[in-house]
């Protein structure tokens, strides 16, 4: 199998995030997340009935709740939140013990229950995503004492939270200073974050504005902008491949088709491979010496076939 490698001028979209977002208790998480687009909200910790503007709610008992989840479940919905995440895991290590008693030991997790978690944990985060969702986690945070610093630590049990770290895109925190909450990105030497779109840190805005009703929703939309924002080069590598997606069903003869190769070649391996397929598709040859295609119901003259080398599949005009 030929390794797919996408060069750096190509674009990787991101559609969907992972989002943890973590404070203290008392902060407004759980209203934060009401503001995401269209969400619909996992309740573990039993606390989404004090949120501000609350939405759809699931109320967890058992993870069987929502072990099943399809995406007919959330035609309706944008983002998925998980509220909490710390105790999605403990509903979630309960059910595996339940399962199967010898991944536990004195009633928790052992090593091998601990990596059975993660693994299930993961593959719940990639289902919803799966499913075309944005996912936010929230998380309460602890405090550690670390010398004279105090230490911002997602209040997880276990190796978990290493899980949460490693699957979110994005992690922000909810401070306060100047008497005003603020969301902030940037990790420092004493909390988490992750910040790939560089928004650093902003205010949010009081929970009776018009511009706290579409927060997170516009914190999400930003994100994706943040990280999708295509370099000049890959402006103009997506503007070729659009020029030959339109162009080359046009094309209907080799000279039309040998007259872009060079064009081609500079474009990328999968515009190469889009002009490949068209060619094979009217049914022309490729001339190993000329390095160019012929036509063969147009008269041309067929070489005998000891003395042209066979075209081994490689793309023409690719890097030498």
């Amino acid at each position: 199998m030929t390794l797919k490698i996408t060069k750096s001028d190509e674009v990787i979209e991101v559609k969907n995030l992972c989002v943890t977002i973590y404070s203290q208790p008392g902060l407004g998480k759980t209203s934060l997340a009401f503001t995401a687009s269209r969400p619909l909200l996992l309740d573990f910790d039993k606390g989404a009935h004090r949120a501000v503007g609350r939405k759809d709610v699931v109320q967890v008992e058992d993870w069987r709740d929502v072990a099943g989840i399809a995406a007919a479940d959330l035609t309706d919905y944008d983002t998925v939140v998980i509220d909490t995440v710390g105790k999605a895991l403990d509903c979630l290590s309960a059910d595996i013990i339940r399962g199967n008693s010898k991944l536990s030991y004195g009633g928790a997790l052992n090593q091998q229950g601990w990596g059975q978690l993660g693994v299930r944990f993961s593959a719940f985060l990639k289902l919803l995503r799966s499913f075309g969702k944005d996912v936010v986690l929230i998380s309460h945070m602890d405090e550690k004492p670390d010398g004279d610093a105090i230490k911002e630590r997602l209040k997880i049990s276990g190796g978990s939270k290493d899980l949460v770290l490693t699957d979110s895109d994005v992690i922000a925190r909810i401070s306060i200073y100047n008497r005003e909450r603020h969301l902030i990105f940037s990790p420092t030497e004493t909390s988490f974050g992750k910040d790939p779109a560089n928004i650093g840190a902003m205010p949010i805005p009081e929970a009776s504005s018009d511009e706290f009703a579409t927060c997170l929703s516009d914190i999400l939309a930003q994100t994706k902008e943040g990280m999708n924002a295509l370099s000049e080069a890959q402006i103009e590598r997506k503007a070729e491949v659009e020029w030959f997606a339109i162009k080359l069903p046009e094309m209907t003869s080799a000279e039309e088709i040998n007259g872009v190769l060079s064009r081609a070649k500079m474009a990328g391996r999968d515009v190469g491979r889009m002009v490949v397929a068209r060619a094979n598709e009217l049914g022309f040859d490729f001339d190993p010496r000329a390095r160019e295609y012929v036509d063969p119901n147009a008269g041309a003259e067929e070489e005998q076939a000891d003395e042209t080398p066979a075209y081994d599949g490689e793309i023409p005009f690719a890097a030498e």
